[in-house]
């Protein structure tokens, strides 16, 4: 297995000190405003081989959303549950996200965030608490993999700032 330190550590530092709710609650919209404008065959277009579109970066957003809404609820229903890892490049191929649209991939990744943050904004502080053992990062809580998400939008952000 790959060393997954250095991005987990560039994750975290791109949340570190800052609210993880409100970054995850920005990025839709920045993500509306950077494609604004931008025609489709660009945002379909791979910046290399191997490499994702914007579209497919916003599709695997919206599809991480759906894991990390079913991790949430897992860690606080059965605190200490196992939290299975998934193979991103493999649920690209699956979810195909290069035929996505983009107003059909960024719709379904601002509806799963907006469900997911009024749940996160409703726990008590022991439920933040609240945590799953992660197959492949280990012990993580609700706290941790909010921020884990706020670091994780910010470094998709960055790629499409870079490919576009």
């Amino acid at each position: 297995m790959p060393d997954t330190k250095p991005y987990l550590d560039r994750i975290r530092s791109y949340a570190a000190g800052k609210d993880p709710l409100a970054m995850q609650g920005e990025t839709p919209e920045v993500i509306a405003l950077l494609i604004e404008g931008v025609p489709d065959d660009q945002l379909k277009r791979r910046p290399a081989p191997r490499k994702w579109s914007v579209v497919e970066i916003v599709a695997h957003l919206a599809e991480d959303e759906l894991v990390t809404s079913w991790r949430y609820r897992q860690m606080l229903e059965a605190p200490g549950c196992a939290l299975a890892g998934f193979d991103q490049n493999l649920w690209e191929q699956l979810g195909k996200y290069g035929a996505w649209s983009i107003d059909e991939a960024l719709e379904m990744f601002r509806l799963l965030r907006k469900a997911n943050l009024r749940m996160l904004q409703s726990l008590s502080p022991e439920q933040w608490q609240a945590f799953g053992v992660h197959a492949e990062r280990g012990r993580i809580t609700v706290q941790e993999l909010a921020t884990h998400m706020a670091g994780h939008d910010l470094n998709h952000v960055e790629q499409i700032r870079g490919i576009l």
